[in-house]
């Protein structure tokens, strides 16, 4: 077992601590990087106890991590996504505790929710980008299903059902991965590559001679659990590097805020050259991109690491900006948000601060994404606020609930983006003009404070 469980551990785990590393904040991330850490730990919980009820259990939670994955992919609006979210992770703490009580053949209902979130993305496939990802996922979740029922219903052979699961659930962490990558318009092998050589060097490295301790042990399951959170280490340093060594500059450099700013400004211009996509026409992306770039951008207004990744870094007002000067990918970043500012501003309408129906993209657009202001928060922070952010965050919290203001952010990226699209093409060929959709909209917004 050892011969199977060190690598299916190692590897399992370094995917995962990769996956959030990448970017903690996407849920279709973290779901897929839960899922193979239950598999990790099912897998260490088999080795040291065959056949046992926890092990089963942990091997069987990365079906439901990975209908929760699925469902975080489903290209929703904003009033759908919170309660098909919220219902998904009811149904997902229901069928654990199904999961925990039912006899052993009995676990396999924890693929029902997985069945589920594949039928809702095979229904909205035509919106799912990449193209081939439902399918994909698909065959994977059959493989997964097969390797399952062989464990769960031992016909002999169960370490190769341990192996088997543990390749599926590889293969789908990588799928989410690019899907993340192709959503963000960023470039995964080279990073992928990267972090894979740290992680297969740690698996040589520590995974050998956690194997041999293993075997020559025997029966001694605390050895056996300490050789696992070794592995787990190493793993854990390959798949986070990036964000362990700017720990290790807080703790080694407490004193010296200069140098740490310097260093996380280097160490963050280096990920960026490896995740960034490379320079090409912008034009040849097609609208539907461009606008999906754009709204991204303008959510993530407030991170210059993720600005710094965006492709619309390749904006030729970007490299106005930027003549004569060094070109990094912060630095573009900068430009970047300066030139999305610009436009925000142009949204303004004339006259004092308002909060009619001509004001709402406004106002969504530079209270919520430029300054980064969350009006929904429990305890919004006013501490040195204008008149006008402070006006414009209570306007929210009492006439416009939170789904209409995700829905108006949508709305108001797709006037940035038409500007943006006719200035980089030359000629007047705007996006559809964006509309309201129910009258009660409208009605919130003509409220007065």
């Amino acid at each position: 077992m050892p011969a199977i469980a060190v690598p299916a551990f190692a590897l399992s785990w370094w995917l995962a601590c990769y996956l959030i590393g990448r970017d903690p904040r996407r849920a279709s991330l973290r779901w897929p990087a839960l899922a193979l850490m239950s598999y990790a730990l099912g897998v260490a919980a088999w080795t040291v106890a065959p056949a046992s009820a926890p092990a089963e259990i942990l091997l069987c939670v990365p079906a439901l991590c990975w209908a929760g994955a699925v469902v975080a992919l489903l290209p929703l609006t904003p009033a759908e996504r919170r309660p098909i979210d919220r219902g998904a992770l009811t149904l997902g703490a229901l069928f654990l505790i199904m999961v925990v009580l039912l006899p052993q053949f009995g676990r396999l209902v924890a693929l029902t929710p997985l069945a589920g979130a594949l039928v809702l993305m095979w229904r909205s496939r035509a919106q799912v980008a990449p193209r081939s990802l439902p399918t994909a996922l698909t065959v994977m979740a059959v493989l997964y299903t097969a390797g399952l029922a062989l464990l769960l219903a031992p016909v002999g052979g169960t370490a190769p059902a341990v192996a088997a699961i543990g390749l599926d659930l590889l293969v789908v962490g990588y799928l989410m991965a690019v899907a993340h990558a192709s959503e963000s318009g960023e470039r995964l092998r080279p990073d992928l590559r990267r972090s894979l050589a740290g992680g297969v060097t740690a698996l040589v490295l520590l995974g050998v001679p956690v194997a041999v301790t293993m075997t020559l042990a025997g029966e001694h399951d605390g050895v056996a659990v300490t050789q696992f959170v070794v592995l787990a280490v190493g793993a854990t340093v390959a798949g986070t590097g990036n964000q362990l060594r700017r720990l290790l500059d807080r703790l080694a450099l407490p004193d010296d805020a200069p140098l740490r700013a310097d260093r996380s400004a280097l160490f963050l211009n280096a990920d960026a050259l490896l995740r960034r996509r490379e320079h090409r026409r912008l034009d040849s992306i097609g609208e539907p991109e461009f606008l999906r770039l754009t709204r991204r951008a303008l959510n993530d207004f407030g991170d210059l690491n993720r600005l710094s990744r965006s492709p619309l870094t390749d904006l030729p007002a970007v490299e106005q900006r930027l003549a004569g000067r060094e070109d990094q990918p912060r630095a573009r970043a900068r430009e970047l948000r300066a030139v999305l500012r610009e436009c925000v501003s142009r949204l303004r309408p004339a006259g004092p601060f308002g909060t009619t129906d001509e004001w709402r993209y406004y106002n969504v657009l530079q209270f919520c994404c430029v300054l980064g202001l969350n009006p929904y928060a429990r305890r919004p922070r006013t501490d040195g606020m204008s008149r006008e952010a402070r006006l414009a965050v209570d306007w929210f919290r009492r006439y416009v609930p939170e789904d209409v203001t995700k829905q108006w952010q949508r709305e108001a990226a797709m006037v940035v983006a038409e500007r943006l699209w006719t200035e980089l093409r030359g000629r007047h060929r705007a996006l559809p003009a964006p509309v309201v959709r129910t009258d009660t909209l409208r009605k919130t917004t003509s409220k007065r404070i």
